[in-house]
């Protein structure tokens, strides 16, 4: 049996000073227990790791090829010591993009997270129905709701509205979500984090797209609290207030109050509250309301 592998065009490329040259060599792995960041050893034990995975595929093509005519126990042991070298030669010089894709997974378990400038680190509202949505913010409303004196289900409905059942809420400029509950824009006297987003604005009925800049929040009890202050400390809103637990009374005021610049935006809130839709997500909570 010919055992001469065909030649292979490898293009040279720098290679780690901590990367085996043999296939024996697993200081990578030794140093990558002692130094789980650092960027050689995760380096190395990706090289070593793809060149493992192309061991197995030269071992699979010789086995394949050896038929009737398996070479010697000695010669079998040469051509696995070779295959082991080539393999390792070969990830250290081609890019095959499985060391890569290792070695960016190892990098991200072991860096510690980054938070964002001006917002505490926050899961992300993940609702794929008005249900998860529920779910998910109305017990943070409800509390605010009881400490305001207001039915929660007149906040839920502007929260739906506002974002789309939690579909679309603007983002900051490192992509995550801003948490923004009820479409608080960030004026000047604001200082904590920001997000843009487009949005429409009303003048004299006439509707006219913005780019418009909006409050982000470290989590949805600060999203909540912050629009609970809102009502609370503005004498506009005096009137959404004192509507106590008329949730429909409550709507009509805060349309009036100019918190939107829709005409339509106390129909669309009153849809919200007596669609079918909400009755649904609410039926598993309706008796905590």
């Amino acid at each position: 049996m010919n055992t001469t592998l065909p030649t292979l065009a490898l293009t040279p490329s720098p290679v780690d000073t901590s990367a085996a040259t043999t296939y024996t060599d697993l200081n990578g792995l030794a140093a990558l227990k002692k130094d789980p960041t650092s960027p050689q050893a995760i380096s190395a034990v990706a090289s070593q790791v793809e060149a493992l995975f192309l061991q197995m595929m030269l071992k699979s093509m010789r086995d394949a090829g050896a038929g009737d005519n398996p070479d010697s126990n000695e010669m079998g042991m040469y051509q696995d010591m070779f295959d082991k070298q080539v393999a390792l030669t070969i990830s250290q010089h081609q890019d095959l993009g499985i060391g890569r894709l290792l070695k960016r997974q190892l990098s991200d378990k072991s860096a510690p997270a980054a938070p964002t400038a001006g917002v505490s680190p926050a899961a992300p509202v993940t609702a794929q129905t008005p249900a998860e949505f529920v779910n998910h913010v109305m017990p943070t409303i409800r509390r605010a709701a009881v400490a305001l004196g207001v039915n929660p289900l007149g906040m839920l409905a502007q929260a739906a509205l506002e974002t789309g059942w939690g579909q679309r809420m603007p983002r900051t400029a490192d992509g995550s979500s801003s948490l923004n509950l009820f479409g608080i824009k960030a004026g000047e006297q604001w200082t904590g984090a920001r997000a843009t987003a487009d949005s429409v604005e009303f003048s004299n009925g006439v509707a006219t797209p913005r780019r418009t800049t909006f409050r982000a929040y470290g989590s949805i009890e600060e999203s909540v609290g912050d629009f609970a202050n809102l009502l609370r400390n503005s004498p506009r809103y005096r009137d959404a207030i004192a509507a106590g637990g008329d949730a429909h009374a409550y709507i009509q005021s805060i349309a009036k109050s100019g918190y939107a610049t829709d005409p339509e935006y106390a129909n669309k809130l009153n849809q919200i509250l007596s669609s079918g839709m909400l009755q649904a997500a609410l039926t598993p909570r309706t008796a905590a309301l």
